[in-house]
């Protein structure tokens, strides 16, 4: 089958935003005006395409990212008239599912940020688009929801401002606003596109700016040609003679694009996805904006063997496979792997190297996915998107390339478990199925973890909130069929030291007739930066420890971190130098180094004086005035410290940092504080060191 779209005719594109900005309406209204579907599918019917499992739909948020496809043929702009691709991903708003986000990124070439009319940039706005600059996504930004009470669009281009760091250029404004919001102003055109509610938005028809709002659309695209000016010789050299009025639309339109993919501005549209205005300019600006996957620059990889050899791959038909798996799933049919193809081609039956792991897997069935639905093709070609059958030892974040050209992508990265719970099986076959449940399922999702806690013998599952746990429990309980009781949450503390122990010896020997045991070491200990995990320094030098012996004494190390020392939490953030032993020709061997070692750090780790640290969140609460002070009381009754408070609409905001273990049921309680007229939410920021006072209580809890 041969390539029906050429690759500077598609678009690799993610939805993404806070909970509750309407993402999914947008992506519901692009499939529908595009053609893909007949019929709207309404979020808070549970009919939403994209949001296709059961927890979503009873929910109304959106778990899992979606995938799916359409056509757009632009009826402005530089790509006017030309059809084109449009491969999107809609991902999850709330915080406990972030991961979506992250290796969702990972294979786009642009976003579109939806902020909500009312409320600007909010806590997880700010994480998405952090995530997006991480992976150098260029994005545009859509204002949702302009027909709400308190819409307000200066406001949230000036929060896009200041809160994101980044240069927000609105090229629409909206025509009315709250109940009297009846179209976009193209301020490119100076053209009033208002929108037929019959046809729910399928046809809009092109007037004069309202006398009232055209001072100010004339002061904004004055704005908007500075901008451009930033991005365009042409423009700048107009701007420079004073003759801006001479600037051509095709000149804006390529300026925009210019400093779109530039990073030099964010081009800031409005609308309403619900009420049915504004989808279409925004598909045509996701068209004219936003990069084609020859657009970015080439994808950088090294060689199995040699890791410090650096190869690149680009966006070509003619240069050799590769790909990136970037999300599995499981379902009736099996396992499914997504991946995003970055060079070459390749076709269903054939076989390709997983170089991450050094395999052979084969391609069993290739599909074009949307949402759960599924079109099997033959071949998958560089700069789309596919999911495929059969690939049996393929993980998230895996490379699959030609065998015979080989390279490895960057691989994810994937945060740790703030919170934990025990779980237990009602029946003997429930307990049959568990292991294997919670195996795929942490297979799926790499930010979820599963354990037993060696003391108790309980299995443990960990995950980045209640909310995320719970969903865990729930498709246990519908897809597995395993009905189990849960513990309370438990909070993931870490442990750490305070100050540097230097010379700490371990010794291991044991004699007792015949092979003994003989390892010795000496490790120097020190404090690492936060988040920097575990640091190994081998100092070893003229062979008085073998070279063969030293990735025991580091897995040594490694082992009694994980278990650790103060309280049972793995120690993290922290050095060792190894720089002294000695060992036995006959009795040394990798187990006796691995004991010393781990007696060497557990000795030194109580020298070091160690801290126990816990998961803060960044709180965010949006309170009447009249219940201010109740929310801050509470907050600070919680070990909170308050960051900042603003204004929003007649509303009070309220960000605070607060220890996740003092969070546990905070919705029910700040609800009933404010008879049920706040919102909060909350995401992980960083560990901090534990109250002493605390700590004493945690520790000999834990010690029992």
């Amino acid at each position: 089958m041969a390539r029906e779209y050429s690759l500077e005719r598609t678009r690799n594109i993610g939805i993404m935003a806070h909970i509750d900005a309407g993402k999914t309406t947008v992506t519901e209204r692009i499939l529908y005006y595009s053609g893909v579907n007949y019929k709207i599918g309404e979020v808070h019917e549970g009919a939403a395409t994209m949001d296709w499992m059961v927890q979503e739909q009873e929910r109304g948020i959106t778990i899992t990212s979606a995938a799916t496809n359409c056509f757009w043929t632009p009826e402005q702009g530089s790509h006017k008239g030309i059809s084109h691709r449009i491969n999107i991903i809609d991902t999850p708003g709330h915080v406990d599912f972030t991961i979506e986000v992250e290796r969702s990124l990972r294979v786009l070439d642009g976003a579109v940020a939806v902020f909500d009319g009312g409320n600007g940039v909010e806590p997880q706005s700010e994480t998405v688009w952090r995530q997006a600059d991480k992976y150098e996504v260029p994005r545009i930004a859509f204002i949702n929801k302009m027909d709400k009470v308190g819409a307000d669009f200066d406001m949230c281009v000036e929060s896009i401002r200041e809160r994101l760091g980044a240069n927000p250029v609105a090229i629409h404004y909206p025509l009315g606003s709250e109940d009297t919001f009846r179209g976009v102003i193209d301020l490119v055109t100076l053209r009033a596109a208002v929108f037929d509610e019959e046809t729910k938005g399928q046809r809009y028809e092109w007037q004069e700016v309202p006398g009232d709002l055209l001072p100010r659309c004339k002061e904004l695209r004055e704005k908007l040609l500075e901008a451009c000016a930033d991005s365009s010789d042409k423009v700048m050299e107009k701007f420079i003679t004073g003759e801006l009025d001479k600037v051509t639309e095709e000149e804006i339109h390529a300026a925009i694009r210019a400093g779109t993919l530039s990073f030099k501005m964010v081009p800031v549209l409005c609308g309403s996805a619900f009420k049915n205005k504004g989808v279409q300019l925004l598909l045509d600006s996701v068209v004219n904006y936003l990069p084609s996957p020859v657009d970015i620059k080439a994808v950088e990889g090294t060689l199995p063997d040699k890791k410090d050899k650096v190869v690149s791959r680009k966006a070509s038909d003619d240069e050799p496979f590769a790909a990136l798996a970037f999300k599995i799933m499981n379902d009736q049919f099996g396992n499914l792997t997504f991946f995003r193809v970055y060079s070459g081609t390749t076709k269903s039956g054939v076989s390709v190297l997983n170089s991450t792991r050094g395999k052979r897997e084969r391609f069993g069935r290739i599909l074009r996915m949307h949402a759960n639905k599924r079109e099997e093709i033959d071949v998958c070609y560089a700069g789309n998107i596919y999911a495929a059958v059969g690939l049996r030892d393929t993980r998230t974040g895996d490379t699959l390339c030609d065998e015979k050209h080989p390279i490895v992508l960057e691989r994810m990265e994937f945060p740790d478990p703030v919170i934990s719970i025990a779980i237990e099986p009602k029946t003997k076959v429930d307990l049959d199925k568990l292991g294997v449940s919670l195996q795929k399922l942490a297979y799926e999702d790499p930010s979820f973890r599963t354990f037993t806690n060696e003391d108790t013998g309980q299995t443990i599952i960990a995950g980045m909130g209640e909310l995320h746990l719970e969903i865990i429990v729930d498709r246990l309980k519908r897809e597995f069929k395993v009905d189990a009781n849960v513990g309370k949450p438990e909070v993931a503390y870490r442990e750490t030291i305070a100050k540097k122990a230097t010379d700490v010896e371990g010794r291991f020997v044991r004699q007792s007739g015949g092979h003994g045991q003989f390892g010795h070491v000496r490790i120097d200990i020190e404090p690492a930066e936060r988040g920097a995990g575990f640091l190994f320094e081998n100092d070893i030098v003229g062979g008085i420890i073998p070279k063969e012996f030293i990735p025991s004494i580091e897995k040594g190390i490694r082992d009694a971190m994980g278990r650790g020392v103060l309280a049972g939490y793995p120690v993290v953030d922290i050095k060792v130098r190894l720089h002294f032993g000695s060992y036995h020709e006959v009795d040394s061997s990798g187990p006796a180094f691995e004991v010393a070692a781990s007696m060497a750090f557990q000795d030194g780790a109580k020298r070091a004086g160690l801290v126990l640290l816990e998961p803060m969140m960044a709180v965010e609460v949006v309170s009447p005035e009249n219940y201010l002070g109740d929310v801050i009381g509470d907050l600070n009754s919680r070990r909170g410290r308050i960051l900042d408070m603003g204004q929003r609409a007649n509303t009070r905001v309220i960000r605070a940092e607060v220890p996740l273990a003092t969070m546990f049921g905070y919705a029910t309680d700040v609800r009933s504080k404010t008879q049920g007229r706040a919102t909060h939410s909350m995401q992980f920021s960083h560990y901090a060191p534990v109250p002493a006072a605390i700590q004493e209580e945690i520790v000999a809890k834990q010690r029992g």
